[in-house]
C-alpha cells in the first residue's frame, strides 16, 4: 500500500513552507527604502506596477523635494509627476501623492493613521497598500498579497486563486497570525528569486519540487 504524501494537505504544505522560508530568509528587510510611515506610504503607492528597485532610485529625489505631508501638500502635482515618471502611471500616482498628503494634513494632523479604514480612505490607497503600511510601519498583522504571493499560493495549492482577496483569506487561515508580516516578505523574496513567473512553472524550484515531487505538468495560475 503506498505511503501517503507528507504534504498531501494544505496545512502540511503551509507548515513546511513557513519553516523552510524562515530558514532561507532569517532576515526580512523591507524592500522599499523609507524613513517613516509617510515615506513608506508614498513608496508603496509608487510601487504599483513598478519594481521596488526603480522606486528606490526615484524616491531620494522626491524626498529632496518634500518628505512630509505638510511639504508635499504644497508641491504641484506636475512637479511630483516629473520626478516619479520612471515609475510609470505618473499622472495618477502624482495626483494620489498630492491628494493623500493634503488629506493627512487636513484630517490627521499630518500623521499617517494606523487604522485600515482611515488608510483606505486616502486617495490612491487600496487594501493592499494599506496592508503593507499597517504591517511594516505599525507592526499590525496583515498579509498583503502581491502578484508573487498570488502566484506561489496557487502553485503550492494553498488557494484556489479565484481572486487576490480569496488568496489573502486562505493564507491568513493557514499561517499563524504572528507570522504574517515576516512571511509575506519571505514569500515575495522567494517568488522574485526562485519561483518566478517565467523561471519556474510549478515543477522546477526547490519548494515546488519538494511539495509536489510527482508533478510533471506546468501549473497555469490565475492573474
Amino acid at each position: 500500500m503506498p505511503r501517503p504524501h507528507p504534504f498531501g494537505t494544505r496545512a502540511a504544505r503551509a507548515a513546511y513552507i513557513d519553516r523552510r522560508l524562515a530558514e532561507l530568509y532569517p532576515e526580512t528587510p523591507v524592500p522599499l527604502r523609507h524613513a517613516d510611515a509617510y515615506t513608506l506610504l508614498v513608496a508603496v503607492v509608487l510601487s504599483a506596477q513598478c519594481t521596488d528597485a526603480r522606486v528606490n532610485q526615484v524616491t531620494p529625489r522626491l524626498w529632496g523635494l518634500a518628505a512630509t505631508p505638510e511639504a508635499m501638500s504644497k508641491v504641484p502635482a506636475a512637479a511630483i509627476e516629473d520626478i516619479i515618471r520612471p515609475c510609470g502611471l505618473a499622472p495618477q500616482k502624482a495626483r494620489a501623492i498630492a491628494g493623500l498628503s493634503r488629506v493627512l494634513v487636513e484630517r490627521h494632523a499630518g500623521r499617517v493613521p494606523d487604522r485600515f479604514a482611515d488608510l483606505e480612505a486616502l486617495p490612491g490607497v487600496g487594501h493592499k497598500t494599506a496592508s503593507v503600511v499597517m504591517a511594516q510601519a505599525f507592526g499590525e498583522p496583515a498579509f498583503p498579497v502581491d502578484t508573487h504571493i498570488h502566484r506561489l499560493a496557487q502553485r503550492w495549492r494553498l488557494t484556489s486563486g479565484r481572486s487576490v482577496e480569496q488568496t489573502e483569506r486562505d493564507l491568513k487561515g493557514l499561517f499563524p497570525r504572528t507570522h504574517w508580516n515576516r512571511l509575506h516578505l519571505r514569500l515575495i523574496f522567494y517568488g522574485r528569486e526562485h519561483c518566478t513567473a517565467w523561471g519556474c512553472d510549478g515543477t522546477r524550484c526547490e519548494l515546488c519540487r519538494a511539495l509536489f515531487p510527482g508533478r510533471r505538468r506546468p501549473v497555469v495560475t490565475r492573474k
